[in-house]
């Protein structure tokens, strides 16, 4: 039975950890990689635009011998044109892996129960797995994992932070988030991050004041405020979120030279100030190279290409 990636809750700490491992290798001999999917074919079922998820997966996917359909909102109108249930039975027949796109969570959950192959998460309402494995990657690079960085997400309670919350209470880690009171991250997701908490010994702490979440931190992060598909309510959004932005002011409270994250894109002025973004503090386009090759190591471990024993 193929594992799927829909949530960071279908991993455990330990494979967490060794994708981790797998994707530095990876990323220090992508050579020794060059042919492991040779003869596989993966379909890219994606509902909204996409540049790094796209891009990342479809490249790592090359580099490692193997072929991509991309499936956009036109080709298949999933749910709409025909059932996700007959979609995921026919495409069962030719694939060997899916990465999805959607809307709805629900939409990829209903795919799998139908699909006998790897599903990947690719961003849907709920969580985006694969970048917060890529963030994890990227915030050990710079600051090791044995040194306990403790990292501050400032902004909207929404997919990327239950991804980071559940990755954080699997490896043990400190987390911590400052979100307005109507943003907060969905209830059933930070519970199950909490209860994993008390398991590992990670911390989540919870804040309405950006200032106190950022103290002391060695990570600040941050999100767009305005997602995809809520563009009808962004002025409301702009002023729900007004003094939650990212700037020189805020991290000043950090611990001096605090890196600055975000999983892009960025709207430079919003949630995070473009002077910011460019300084030297600033890792958001290494966590964006890493997308690379944590869904390499993703993709050898779901297919179990012997990268995880």
């Amino acid at each position: 039975m193929f594992q799927s990636l829909i949530s960071i809750n279908d991993l455990s700490t330990e494979e967490i950890r060794k994708l981790l491992e797998i994707a530095a290798d990876v990323k220090k001999r992508p050579q020794d990689f060059r042919n492991v999917l040779e003869g596989r074919m993966f379909g890219f079922i994606f509902e909204k635009p996409s540049t790094r998820t796209w891009v990342s997966f479809q490249a790592g996917i090359f580099s490692m011998g193997g072929g991509v359909i991309y499936l956009g909102p036109e080709d298949i109108k999933l749910g709409v044109r025909e059932e996700v249930r007959d979609v995921a039975r026919v495409l069962n027949r030719y694939l060997s892996g899916v990465v999805m796109r959607t809307f709805s969570h629900w939409t990829i959950t209903e795919f799998q129960d139908y699909f006998e192959k790897p599903v990947i998460n690719g961003l849907s309402d709920k969580e985006h797995p694969c970048q917060a494995l890529a963030d994890y990657m990227t915030l050990y690079e710079k600051i090791p994992a044995d040194q306990d960085p403790v990292l501050a997400f400032v902004g909207d309670g929404n997919n990327v932070l239950h991804s980071l919350m559940l990755v954080a209470a699997k490896l043990g880690a400190k987390i911590r988030y400052a979100t307005p009171k109507k943003y907060q991250p969905n209830p059933k997701i930070l519970k199950t991050a909490q209860e994993l908490a008390k398991k590992t010994g990670a911390s989540i702490e919870k804040f309405l004041d950006p200032g106190k979440a950022v103290e002391g931190a060695d990570a600040i992060y941050t999100d767009v405020w305005v997602s995809m598909g809520e563009e009808d309510i962004r002025k409301k959004k702009l002023k729900d979120f007004k003094g939650m932005q990212v700037n020189k002011a805020l991290i000043a409270k950090a611990k001096k030279g605090a890196l600055i994250m975000h999983c892009l894109p960025a709207h430079r002025g919003e949630e995070i100030t473009n002077d910011v973004m460019e300084s030297k503090c600033a890792i958001v386009f290494d966590e964006a190279e890493n997308r690379l090759h944590i869904q390499k190591a993703i993709l050898l471990h779901l297919l179990n290409q012997g990268a995880i024993q």
